[in-house]
């Protein structure tokens, strides 16, 4: 009984502090987010190059994702995670003193890699917990998400009161405080431990998996789009609406801080009512949201008989912010259900498999803020970010539907032909 509850006391001693040390790590993967504003401004960029700075920390942090997972199921979370976090400290207090475009993107590559973070938390606080509560560890470790809506409360201030370069300085100390607090209290426990001999290569093949295929492809939407749009808010709330940065970042943060924090809450119900009917209401809400969203400020004129009449259809700041609020809840919700996928059909693989859908994400999350911006440079409609996730919410629903709601496996060799009596 007394082993019991010291390794119930170490488990929640676990998550707790990987949460936290998750939020820290997210809230330095988003820093572009603000503070890629005024670089924007002093070097003169364009939405596209604007979308790339973004995004170049998302790409290492995607794609170290698989490798840190492997790494995790061999040598444990605790020494992983914090080798990890210790590594990104010098980089991110080297974007201080950038001057150049070029400097900005090789720093970013190397502060990406705390954005790998998720790949080795979900895996090592899993497994501290029985199987029908690892949908709630996960779910509150993924709540560090929400480090997206703590770089907007905290960048802005330090930006406005001391100058964008505070902001890295401030940041680095803050991971550095993390990593001790980090060591110091989490544990480590050999059982946990999965012998591995696979490469990244061999955990590669698992994409011929059509499931695995299919989690990715709705993880890009619910963790890809929440990065994409969590960099990419801030700019379009000062462009759309002219807002001052500071309450442009606390708008934003309508959407970044229920998408993180009430994932928990989504690992809760992926618990009790199973992770298919919570991912396939998710979907339809952002189709819902993403449908609103996507339209662009429109003036119009009619002719009526008492001569012609203009009139204006578009979002006002209020229902956007609200819009992108449902959004935000339905994705975090969905990032948790996505994950409950994995460890009720792969556990005793929950490192490897989850890095290959973290490492999907991700990748979602550095190719969409680059075609947002290549969409506004082309058409100069600024909605058309929400015009592009609309098809890809599209494209989620109908494999759902064909593959989960009809059960018809449309890819693999064990496809089911069609027929209207089905």
């Amino acid at each position: 009984m007394a082993s019991e509850l010291n390794n119930d006391k170490k488990a929640w001693s676990v998550l707790i502090v990987s949460t936290l040390a998750f939020t820290v790590c997210f809230m330095v993967w988003m820093m572009f987010g603000v503070i890629g504003i005024p670089i924007k401004k002093a070097l003169d960029l364009n939405s596209t190059q604007f979308g790339l700075l973004m995004a170049t920390p998302v790409l290492t942090g995607s794609l170290v994702r698989v490798p840190l997972g492997i790494w995790t199921d061999r040598y444990g979370g605790r020494i992983v995670m914090t080798i990890l976090m210790a590594i990104t400290v010098p980089a991110i207090w080297l974007m201080s003193y950038a001057t150049a475009y070029w400097h900005f993107l090789t720093i970013g590559l190397f502060v990406g890699l705390a954005g790998g973070s998720f790949s080795v938390g979900t895996p090592y606080v899993a497994r501290w917990f029985p199987k029908n509560r690892q949908g709630m560890a996960m779910g509150v470790y993924g709540a560090g998400n929400s480090g997206a809506a703590v770089n907007k409360f905290v960048a802005p201030v330090l930006l406005v009161a001391f100058g964008w370069t505070m902001v890295p300085q401030v940041y680095a100390a803050i991971m550095l405080g993390t990593v001790v607090l980090f060591w110091l209290f989490t544990y480590s426990n050999p059982d946990h431990l999965v012998p591995s001999n696979v490469s990244f290569m061999d955990q590669l093949k698992s994409l011929k998996d059509p499931k695995v295929l299919k989690y990715c492809q709705y993880y890009s939407i619910v963790f890809g789009g929440y990065v994409a749009l969590s960099l990419w808010m801030v700019q379009y709330y000062v462009g759309e609406f002219g807002l001052d940065i500071r309450v442009a970042a606390l708008l934003a943060a309508c959407f970044s801080l229920p998408g993180g924090v009430l994932r928990a809450v989504g690992g809760v119900m992926s618990d009790k009512f199973g992770a298919h009917k919570v991912t396939w209401w998710v979907l339809w809400v952002s189709w819902i949201c993403l449908f609103l969203l996507s339209y662009p400020q429109t003036d119009f004129t009619v002719a009526t008989v008492d001569g012609p009449k203009t009139f204006h259809i578009g979002l006002n700041v209020y229902l956007f912010t609200a819009l992108m609020f449902i959004l935000g809840i339905a994705w975090a919700f969905g990032k948790a259900s996505v994950f409950k996928y994995i460890s009720d059909d792969y556990p005793k693989n929950i490192g490897a498999i989850s890095g290959i859908v973290g490492l999907a994400g991700g990748l979602g999350g550095f190719v969409l803020p680059i075609l947002f911006g290549a969409l506004m440079d082309i058409t100069g409609i600024r909605s058309s970010a929400f015009m592009l996730m609309y098809g890809v919410v599209w494209v989620s629903l109908i494999w759902m539907y064909w593959t989960e709601v009809r059960q018809t496996e449309v890819m693999g060799a064990n496809a089911k032909p069609f027929s209207l009596q089905n």
